[in-house]
């Protein structure tokens, strides 16, 4: 038996036993005549004492000899502590040792093993297996598996099934870029690897499972961010014979039940809101609603002057920073030349001060006096002691520059807290986008959303208005779901291929076993996939994904541990039916 207890289990309730314990050397202290060894597994540290009055020469020295992360077995009494750690579970009792075995020795660690690391983020990384044993990354695995189980046990309670489908699946064009995988068997064909498991969900549904989800990895080929990862796992789910309504009630209920047995909050309201309404009030789709700043409109009350900036804008919008006012004027030209930064793309900022006199001082006061300033600070809301910052320009690029300075001072005003959370759904999202590249419509999700009731004949006279009967899951400005209604019916969905720009051979080809499947009675359906990572993290107060994998990528989308991706043989590539073209 290696142990009978673990490093976080023992109290002073257990004085007076025998006890075997196992695990890695934290930290020695060595006074010659005693030596103190802090044990530690996942469950927590236990002290370790060696003293030469209590302990044979020999095991005196093996102690002597100990370094970091060795791992140990000890026998020993459980014994008062003489000097108390308030700050350990175990800090009342240590292990007088009677036995010591080293199970294996260690090279020294790259970086210190502690809870506050010297190691960078990228040694940690090529380390990662060094860096699990760290308190913080161990505890968010952790938390990652209590969410999960959450998930499992409230869907299995309501009926849902858990359902695998395949990872090696069949390419399309739509989306962001597949994952391929050559087939050996079959030359010059290739798998891809599911960016979703969209259709066969969709079958499972024609194939009567009424109601399935699926905790599964999605991969998608795309650029990387902190919240991105090549591989990512989505908590997938469909529901037949449902309405929007259905949909919306079954997964609210989800989100109310994670957020008070992971994080004990309870939360009454899932307010709604339409994507037109999000965009114009907050320039985006996700919206952070935990604070104001909400947009204000000014283009009736500041294009009526000889300022050429806001006249040939197509829309100027401001926002009242809430006792913006105190800033001084280098953080006022910090935040203009933050907005000028590449990322974000403004040609500058304009700004007003709203006084504690009723008074108005802006950086525009050449071209309006105090009542359009006033009207300016109605418009946005702003009151005595606020800053209003306002941006112009076109009106898609101008709410996305404003959203993100709306978000950036949030931040350096500590009201994005990790601790507070507010849901909120976005419906009627557009069912088709046009790309200017390609000079055509694309699905704005996926191509099998259905429209809102009524609006497919608007397909043909005014794509671009069709609202999609489709909704997002915002939570603290991050979208942690999404999904729709689909089509169900053969007949529209070749509608939809052909308005997507698909040729009936292209749509046969791609997806004719969907098709296929609709005439032997499709019933009404409709989902949605939440994003895992990116769920656990902010429930566990934080915004990067990366923190709660075990073993994840790089902005480059390496694994630096294993150095993957990585070149194969030529025999392997042979045996592929493959050519390397390295360009030189």
């Amino acid at each position: 038996m290696y142990r009978t207890h673990n490093n976080g289990q023992l109290r002073s309730g257990d004085i007076g036993t025998t006890v075997t314990l196992s695990g890695w050397v934290q930290k020695i202290r060595d006074k010659g005549f005693m030596v103190w060894v802090d044990l530690r597994d996942r469950y927590g540290i236990t002290q370790l004492i060696f003293d030469e009055e209590r302990t044979p020469k020999e095991m005196m020295e093996t102690a002597s000899g100990l370094g970091r992360e060795f791992v140990i077995q000890v026998r020993g009494e459980v014994i008062e502590r003489e000097s108390k750690n308030p700050n350990l579970p175990t800090g009342d009792v240590e292990i007088l040792v009677r036995e010591i075995t080293v199970l294996n020795s260690s090279l020294t660690p790259p970086f210190t093993i502690e809870d506050d690391t010297d190691g960078g983020e990228d040694l940690r990384m090529k380390y990662r297996y060094l860096d699990i044993r760290r308190s913080p990354v161990r505890s968010n695995l952790v938390f990652r598996h209590k969410v999960t189980m959450a998930v499992r046990n409230y869907l299995s309670g309501k009926d849902f099934v858990e359902v695998e489908t395949p990872y090696l699946i069949k390419s399309t064009p739509e989306g962001a870029r597949d994952f391929v995988v050559p087939s050996r068997m079959n030359e010059g064909q290739f798998y891809a690897l599911p960016q979703s498991p969209q259709t066969f969900k969709q079958l499972l549904m024609v194939g009567g499972m009424d109601k399935y989800f699926q905790i599964v990895k999605c991969f998608r080929d795309e650029d990387l961010r902190a919240d991105r990862q090549p591989e990512f796992t989505q908590i997938d789910c469909e529901m037949a014979f449902v309405e929007q309504e259905d949909v919306l009630n079954t997964f609210e209920g989800l989100t109310k039940h994670l957020l008070k047995e992971i994080n004990g909050v309870t939360i009454d309201s899932f307010p709604r809101m339409t994507y037109d309404e999000a965009m114009r009030r907050y320039g985006n789709d996700k919206p952070d609603i935990r604070f104001g700043m909400e947009f204000g409109e000014l283009n009736e009350v500041a294009q009526h002057k000889d300022f050429k900036v806001f006249n040939s804008a197509e829309l100027v919008v401001g926002i009242a920073v809430p006792n913006g006012n105190n800033y001084s004027r280098k953080e006022i030209d910090k935040l203009i030349d933050w907005v000028k930064r590449p990322q974000v793309g403004a040609l500058g900022m304009v700004y007003v001060r709203c006084n504690d006199d009723g008074t108005y001082k802006s950086s525009v006061d050449k071209f309006y006096d105090q009542e359009d300033l006033a009207a300016w600070a109605e418009a946005t809301g702003a009151n005595a002691g606020d800053l209003i910052c306002v941006l112009s320009g076109d009106a898609a690029k101008t709410r996305a520059q404003l959203s993100a300075l709306r978000m950036e001072l949030a931040e350096q005003m500590g009201l994005r807290k990790p601790d507070e959370f507010a849901p909120l759904w976005v419906v009627d999202f557009p069912l088709l986008e046009w790309d200017e590249e390609t000079e055509r419509y694309h699905a704005m999700h996926h191509p099998f959303t259905s429209p809102k009731p009524g609006q497919m004949e608007l397909l043909k006279s005014d794509p671009g208005a069709v609202k999609a009967n489709a909704y997002d899951l915002v939570l603290n400005g991050n979208e942690i779901g999404g999904g729709s209604i689909r089509i169900h019916d053969k007949e529209i969905q070749s509608k939809m291929f052909d308005y997507l720009g698909f040729t009936p051979e292209e749509a046969k080809a791609q997806f004719g076993f969907l098709m296929d499947a609709f005439q032997y009675g499709a019933p009404p359906h409709g989902g949605i996939a939440f994003g895992l990572d990116r769920l656990v993290a902010i429930l566990g107060g934080q915004e990067t994904i990366r923190d709660f994998i075990a073993f994840p990528k790089n902005n480059a989308g390496r694994d630096v541990m294993i150095d993957a991706p990585a070149p194969i043989d030529h025999e392997q590539l042979d045996e592929l039916h493959l050519q390397l073209n390295l360009k030189s």
